[in-house]
């Protein structure tokens, strides 16, 4: 009796905690903020990083910039044994692409993949932009440090990938540096379309702007609080995918707002400290970043960023006017904030490179039925466990009930009505890391 009551504690704890993993408490741990204020000082110190500045001093513009980034990538690379491909991405971009190009100039991309054991095309990717800007876009000459926006979201990528560096994972994971955002997303753009020629299968992008400022022009002082932005749908639906909306519901289901989900879900697991908002907004109000071209050919992205934001502190040359001080300079970024979103990326990064690929062709049926039945296409990988499905109230959020239900490719609720719920699919790999959870995209008749 004693034997079967231990049994089933062990059974109860183990489904509590199937989903706390150490190695994340442990990369939680590794993230410096030492590391992330040295490498911000570093970019800050480069004058200007405008994408058309200086490309030959060693000291001053973004060519030194781009060289430096790569440079520290390679010697990451380099302790842990040749782990990350490392290269530039280069575009050229030229006076008749927008009014924000004041000259022709090479777009230059640097990246660094840590390629997966398994699932070496499938990608989870963390994002900083390279490039600073002075009150005027154009003007590439006038000290720009971007202290905040973005050697904070720089810094924490280079710390990101000196972290998962020490480990392994089932799929690839890109530490991406891009250039040409204050000019149109011009770098995003042209790595989207990379990824697309070369067939990347991108699981998710988080893309890191702006992540060290708690001292908001609101006035709210607040260093535990961040946005994830994310897009309501998928821009590449078709008219009939539209249309269906109507009838099936799914207006708050795309890709990318199923990725806000799933990090939202991480952090309040492993970080509970932390207050991920959820924006249901592409990005701030009549804006874009660097997740939006990866959004607009179908890929899942995100923005992550801090919860107040400094306008005086951005987009701003370095001056003093009636006693107020301009400028995005070192002094205004906290850097053990940029450290807890440094780790907020790095342990989502970590638990979609060790998670299984999402399941695909789910879908659903129960209309007028008292229970609700969920089908989907099994995983041919032999290290998934099974599936997981989640639900919740219509008017919610996040997802919040859920059956794991085995290693089978159809299940019915019972007594679950389809009407009053919307529900989803993950895959759970045999580690306990599960994947993005899967809204469907059929119908059971």
């Amino acid at each position: 009796m004693k034997t079967l009551l231990k049994l089933a504690v062990f059974i109860f704890v183990s489904n509590i905690y199937a989903q706390q993993s150490q190695k994340i408490y442990n990369i939680i741990d590794s993230v410096s903020a030492e590391h992330i204020e040295k490498d911000i000082r570093k970019l800050a110190g480069f004058g200007t990083r405008n994408t058309f500045s200086d490309t030959l001093s060693e000291t001053r513009g973004i060519g030194a910039a781009r060289r430096w980034i790569k440079a520290e990538f390679d010697k990451i690379s380099k302790e842990c044994n040749g782990c990350l491909e490392v290269f530039y991405h280069r575009t050229m971009v030229t006076t008749d692409m927008g009014k924000r190009v004041p000259k022709d100039a090479e777009v230059v991309n640097v990246v660094a993949i840590l390629r997966g054991t398994q699932n070496r095309n499938s990608f989870v990717m963390m994002s900083g932009d390279i490039d600073s800007r002075a009150s005027d876009t154009q003007d590439f000459t006038t000290d720009a440090p971007g202290a905040n926006d973005n050697a904070s979201g720089m810094a924490g990528t280079i710390e990101a990938a000196r972290v998962l560096s020490q480990y392994k994972f089932k799929n690839s994971i890109a530490f991406v540096g891009l250039s040409g955002e204050e000019q149109g997303l011009f770098g995003g753009q042209f790595l989207a379309k990379y990824a697309q020629d070369n067939n990347w299968n991108i699981i998710g992008v988080f893309n890191n702007d702006m992540i060290g400022n708690i001292q908001g022009i609101d006035g709210v002082i607040d260093n535990r609080s961040f946005r994830i932005f994310s897009e309501a749908h998928n821009p590449t639906e078709t008219e009939r995918e539209r249309i269906m909306k109507r009838y099936y519901g799914g207006e708050v289901d795309g890709k990318s707002r199923q990725l806000a989900r799933y990090i939202h879900k991480t952090v309040k697991t492993y970080m509970p400290e932390m207050n991920p908002m959820m924006i249901y907004r592409l990005d701030r109000f009549g804006r874009g970043g660097y997740h939006k071209p990866f959004n607009d050919i179908g890929f899942a992205g995100i923005r992550i960023m801090e919860a107040h934001e400094n306008y005086i502190w951005q987009h701003q040359d370095v001056r003093v006017e009636n006693g107020i001080e301009y400028g995005d300079v070192v002094k205004h970024v906290n850097f053990d904030y940029a450290k807890k979103l440094t780790a907020v990326n790095a342990i989502n990064l970590a638990s979609l490179g060790w998670a299984p690929l999402q399941p695909e062709n789910v879908e659903i049926g129960g209309a007028v039925q008292p229970s609700t039945t969920l089908k989907w296409k099994k995983s041919e990988d032999t290290n998934v466990k099974g599936y997981k499905i989640y639900w919740r109230e219509t008017t919610s959020p996040i997802w919040q009930y859920s059956r794991y239900v085995g290693d089978v490719n159809e299940f019915t609720l019972k007594n679950i009505v389809i009407d009053n719920y919307l529900f989803g699919v993950a895959t759970v790999g045999k580690n306990g890391f599960e994947s993005v959870v899967s809204f469907p995209s059929g119908i059971l008749r």
